[in-house]
């Protein structure tokens, strides 16, 4: 039975999926903050220069997010704490790129569009200056520290983030834990703490350390399509003939009509406590039509 609440689910998001196309606008803006219009499509295509204006916009927001106390930026000496800060970093020394690996945000498909890079022995149209050992390590925790800085520093860095209700649902629906309600679920979320909590819903800024990482590029779930073909050729990737389709267009948009219906099954005190969860999220990523956004609260020490 305790499946039943999780086919329901899937049923309604088939069924909005299928509504959501129907209803997208044919408009693109740019909003507040550095997040885009809440429906775009490919008939309106990105140009370059928006792209790197919205970059501007959320880098700006980021480095504002930053500049108050109490944020890790600075490398520490010692590997066990190194280790801790960038378990979540991942390298390509092929392709001269730093990411980092969070679960619901489209990682699936920019880890295959770079497994499919290196086998082309695609490599960057103006490599590094001096050189560097191709390896097949990915973790960045697995490197020294002078390598771990000098990756850092002039490797082209990419974030990708999405709302964190909605990496909540995709969890969820993932039948990540044993909960048999969303509601419940979002209650063992609450209960494990931030740093207790998993890989898989931790708030971002913990586990990518933008303060530490001065991130080249920040992507938005939603645009993956639009942005990432600009941001590889902006990092001297010749990828147009092997970007693969993405579907998180489509996936973001049917979330977010489906996010009011799992919103309502939280009872205040769960929405407060969420949103002070994610509270140093919602502040350093242009989450501004987020559910969780308007119950900000005091923010939780980290």
């Amino acid at each position: 039975m305790r499946f039943l609440p999780r086919l329901v689910v899937l049923a309604v998001l088939g069924i909005a999926t299928f509504l959501s196309w129907r209803l997208l606008l044919r408009s693109l803006a740019i909003g507040q903050g550095g997040d885009l219009a809440p429906k775009v499509e490919e008939s309106f295509p990105l140009t370059l220069d928006t792209f790197l204006h919205v970059q501007q916009l959320r880098k700006k927001r980021l480095r504002a997010f930053c500049s108050r106390s109490g944020k890790v930026t600075t490398l520490l000496r010692s590997r066990e704490e190194r280790a801790r800060l960038l378990s979540s970093l991942r390298v390509s020394t092929k392709l001269d790129l730093l990411y980092c690996q969070v679960p619901s945000t489209g990682m699936e498909e920019w880890q295959q569009l770079l497994d499919k890079l290196e086998k082309e022995n695609v490599t960057p149209a103006v490599p590094l200056p001096y050189p560097w050992r191709h390896t097949q390590e990915t973790q960045l925790r697995e490197f020294n520290l002078m390598e771990t800085e000098a990756m850092l520093r002039s490797y082209t860095k990419v974030l990708f983030v999405r709302d964190p209700f909605h990496r909540l649902i995709s969890t969820f629906m993932q039948d990540v834990g044993s909960s048999s309600s969303f509601s419940s679920f979002v209650q063992d979320v609450l209960d494990s703490g931030q740093h207790n909590s998993s890989v898989a819903w931790k708030p971002l800024v913990s586990l990518c350390q933008p303060c530490l990482v001065q991130y080249d590029y920040v992507v938005m779930f939603g645009f993956l399509s639009q942005e990432l073909g600009h941001l590889l050729r902006q990092a001297g990737l010749p990828v147009d003939s092997l970007l693969p389709e993405f579907t998180d267009t489509q996936v973001r948009w049917t979330y977010s009509w489906l996010s009011e219906q799992m919103f309502s099954e939280l009872s205040l005190q769960q929405k407060k406590q969420l949103s002070h969860f994610y509270y140093w999220d919602l502040a350093a990523f242009p989450f501004s039509s987020s559910l969780l956004s308007n119950l900000l609260s005091t923010p939780e020490p980290w």
